[in-house]
């Protein structure tokens, strides 16, 4: 930092993984984007899998910093030592149990993980979950689709959706397919919280 003359506080930064089949990468982003992004880390060689982001935090001396981590989620899961694809238990904070769909609308307290080797978790954790910041993007569409899901298909608020985006296919609309524009739009509409009951809003 001092080369770019900016006062250091690793509190004031956070640390974005990301990666593709092409490449790792590791960056740094400032919390008020008032300055530019830094790139701590790259590779067109390296996989991605558990190993070879817990070398390039060892790279970066992570555990000294401690910044807050953001990514995708898979990325995420990854470095917090769960097993990756569909699991039972996908929640790195809880277990809530993926396949007890009779309780997901019911229970609200799940108990906290604990130590690795149970429940999908197989490596020790990279980062600290309470340091992990959730995508907005995956927020706002899991949202959407919850809400979706609980709306009756014969109700007024379900019925105005399907007025407000003709073009989205019924297939689409049963999956509660939503893109980040069509929630924006509809956060922006004050006739659909209208349509909501007390629930709902």
């Amino acid at each position: 930092m001092k080369c770019f003359d900016i006062e250091y506080d690793p509190f004031e930064w956070r640390l974005f993984i990301d990666s593709s089949k092409a490449n790792l990468k590791a960056v740094f982003l400032y919390n008020g984007n008032s300055f530019a992004s830094l790139l701590l880390g790259h590779s067109v060689h390296l996989e991605e899998n558990y190993n070879e982001w817990s070398m390039i935090l060892e790279k970066i001396n992570y555990q000294e910093y401690r910044w807050m981590v953001c990514g995708d989620l898979r990325m995420l899961t990854m470095m917090l030592g769960q097993q990756t694809g569909y699991t039972k238990f996908p929640c790195f904070l809880c277990l809530w149990y993926s396949r007890a769909r009779d309780l997901h609308w019911t229970k609200t307290d799940w108990s906290l993980r604990g130590a690795p080797g149970a429940k999908n978790v197989i490596n020790t954790t990279l980062v600290p979950p309470e340091k992990v910041l959730l995508p907005p993007i995956h927020i706002k569409l899991g949202l959407m689709k919850q809400f979706m899901k609980s709306l009756r298909k014969d109700g007024e608020c379900f019925r105005y959706l399907c007025s407000k985006f003709p073009k989205l296919s019924d297939a689409k609309l049963k999956e509660r397919v939503f893109t980040i524009p069509d929630i924006r739009k509809l956060l922006s509409d004050s006739f659909f919280s209208g349509t909501m009951g007390t629930k709902k809003k």
